[in-house]
């Protein structure tokens, strides 16, 4: 009875203890998922660049955001492209929800983003010039911006943004409350309603009517080239320039159709899908879409385009042209590349490049060779615009003297008669481009800065305008205005004082001595590295 007795007594132990045993699994079980849940759940959240931009938007479904402090700090009036302005140094990017629509507090303030130097934290660029203004949540509502801020002062004058919207021609008629109205953060709801629909990423608004519009320089050597230099301030800071997004679309209110912005040589749509391969083109169709739906929508980042505004510049007096007023922005270091490689990657596979002695490095075309520099003369004689053809002949022949030599290997392409792709593939990598002042020197955008790039601009004497000189201090190519037997060349932080249209600018009697402009590209091609100046 004993052993029955103690077995029976260690037999109720052991189920006490299994009891027991169980007891402090379930208590250490519960222990240790509070601890996961604390410590994958409820630790602090470290915001990354993404969340600051997207802090402000709420999906539909969830209540609207509280506003988020955006300091400015000024604007310099006197500065002529500048002033300081406060913003989060973080470019718009796609969102992780594409397929939702967000919505605003409308009484989130506009701002004008501002990068700080990586170089020099101190100093900050601002992302405007005269004609070309970045915002940050910029208001449109029934066809009308508005700029919500607490500062008017804190904001540029209407007329350094854009002028007079809805014209058939440029005007000098001034922008009015139609266009754009600056209200403070308690005057949203009044006149924008208690929310607004978020458009997503990067807008650029082209606010021009068609008359040039429809011209290559006039679209890519002014409008996109003069947006894209002030947009890329943006990538002055710790991020750097690789990571700006591209803009998700480009919106040209007062154009009826896309034949207003399109050119009659068919180059600006196909270099559009090229170097923004995802961005919409969109004209007055949308916009009037938006403004009959009679919603308020808010541009997540948005530039406003304007070329009235952008003449207005105090450097116009410097460079007569639309990008005058961006030439004073300080932008990053082959601010352009980024442009010129997607482009190019997109056409040929890859980016061509130049060495710098001048030699290209596989060339985007056959039957080339690679082992000396290509100098491009772009032809015109079938246009109107051309040499006499005793000059025209006495180019060629100094020339393929040069290439005689051994110094360079000459093309003489008739861009009229190529493709766009084989016109692309001619300048692509080429180190010097030579030709009468006229369209075809646009391609020099294509063209790989190096160190002895550089561009021949053909010109009646004693003439002197601004198109394609501009350009090539803006592409890092060294820009030379021949007139005849002479020349012109400017240093950086130099140039031409005024500008001369002398008669037969346009016409076909241009003379140039082919010897001299010989002389100057074998100067360029053979000097040492040390002499060659930019």
């Amino acid at each position: 009875m004993k052993l029955t007795g103690a077995y029976g007594c260690s037999e109720h132990m052991a189920v006490l203890l299994r009891r027991g045993d169980q007891l402090r699994f379930l208590i250490f079980s519960a222990i240790g998922f509070v601890f996961f849940f604390f410590l994958f759940t409820k630790r602090e959240h470290i915001p990354t660049p993404i969340d600051k931009v997207r802090s402000w938007q709420k999906p539909v479904q969830q209540d609207l955001p509280v506003p988020v402090n955006h300091n400015t700090d000024g604007f310099a009036l006197d500065a002529g492209d500048g002033g300081n302005y406060a913003s989060e140094e973080v470019p718009s990017s796609p969102s992780s929800l594409p397929h939702t629509n967000y919505l605003a507090s409308t009484e989130e303030e506009t701002t004008i983003p501002s990068t700080s130097l990586a170089s020099d934290p101190s100093v900050s660029v601002s992302a405007h010039a005269y004609g070309f203004t970045v915002f940050d949540k910029l208001y449109l509502r029934n066809g009308t911006f508005f700029v919500v801020t607490k500062d008017v002062k804190s904001m540029p004058p209407r007329g350094r943004i854009l002028s007079k919207g809805g014209l058939e021609e440029l005007s000098d008629e001034p922008a009015t409350d139609e266009d754009l109205q600056f209200i403070s953060p308690s005057q949203a709801k009044e006149y924008l309603g208690e929310f607004a629909t978020v458009v997503k990423d990067t807008s650029v608004i082209i606010s021009d009517p068609a008359q040039f519009l429809g011209h290559y320089y006039h679209f890519w050597g002014e409008v996109v080239i003069g947006a894209w230099r002030v947009y890329s301030t943006l990538g002055l800071g710790v991020l750097g320039l690789d990571h700006l997004p591209l803009p998700s679309r480009w919106i040209m209110p007062f154009l009826n159709d896309d034949s207003g912005w399109r050119d009659q040589a068919g180059i600006n749509g196909p270099l559009m899908r090229l170097a923004f391969p995802g961005s919409a083109m969109e004209e007055a169709g949308q916009w009037r879409d938006w403004k009959k739906s009679g919603i308020t929508v808010v541009f997540e980042r948005s530039m406003i385009v304007n070329r009235v505004s952008a003449h207005k510049s105090p450097l116009g007096s410097v460079w007569p042209k639309m990008i005058s007023g961006t030439m004073n922005v300080t932008a990053p270091t082959g601010f352009w590349e980024p442009l010129r490689s997607a482009l190019t990657r997109n056409l040929f596979g890859y980016v061509p490049e130049v060495k710098p002695d001048g030699k290209p490095l596989v060339p985007p075309f056959k039957g080339n060779s690679v082992s000396k520099p290509i100098v491009t003369y772009i032809s015109r004689q079938r246009t109107g615009r051309r040499l006499t053809d005793e000059s025209h002949q006495g180019l060629v022949a100094a020339l393929r003297e040069l290439e005689e030599e051994g110094i360079c290997t000459v093309r003489i392409p008739i861009l009229e008669n190529l493709s766009l792709r084989d016109q692309l593939a001619e300048v692509a990598s080429s180190t010097i481009l030579v030709g009468v002042h006229g369209n075809g020197l646009t391609h020099q955008l294509w063209m790989p800065p190096s160190l002895r790039s550089a561009v021949f601009e053909i010109v009646m004497p004693p003439g002197y305008i601004f198109d394609y000189e501009i350009l090539a201090r803006n592409m890092g190519h060294k820009h030379y205005m021949v007139r005849n037997d002479s020349m012109l060349t400017f240093a950086p932080g130099d140039w031409f004082r005024g500008f001369d249209v002398p008669e037969g600018f346009h016409g076909d009697q241009i003379p140039v001595q082919g010897p001299f402009v010989a002389d100057l590209i074998r100067k360029r091609l053979t000097q040492p590295d040390a002499e060659v100046k930019a």
